[in-house]
């Protein structure tokens, strides 16, 4: 066993939902400001899932006051606190980079049906 897969074995979080692109998400991270520490929540439909183990990362994007925002972040770091899962979307790609020329109703994603 090589020592860095050791090492990056330990840093994995065993609390990472199962989520695809299309998903709506909320992600809690903490943000330092001055000499204070909070968190700030991130709610957005994730465009891209990207690498995987400790550098596994996902895109989410969200439209706020007629501007889009994408953020990325670190599955495994740190400053994300959790991340809940809001709305499951049924999409047929794995990278949704054709949301950010779309506008308004047509930006829309079908939301998938959970039996409960």
């Amino acid at each position: 066993m090589n020592v860095i897969d050791t090492l990056e074995r330990e840093q994995l979080k065993p609390t990472v939902p199962d989520m695809r692109s299309g998903d709506t998400v909320k992600v809690f991270s903490k943000v330092v400001e001055g000499g204070k520490e909070r968190t700030q929540m991130f709610e957005g439909v994730v465009t891209a899932r990207k690498s995987g183990g400790l550098g596994e990362c996902i895109v989410v994007r969200r439209v706020a006051h007629g501007v889009g925002v994408e953020k990325t972040f670190l599955l495994h770091s740190p400053r994300v606190e959790k991340i809940e899962i809001s709305k499951r979307g049924i999409v047929r790609r794995s990278r949704l980079y054709y949301l950010s020329d779309l506008v308004g109703k047509a930006a829309r994603i079908k939301e998938r049906k959970t039996a409960r």
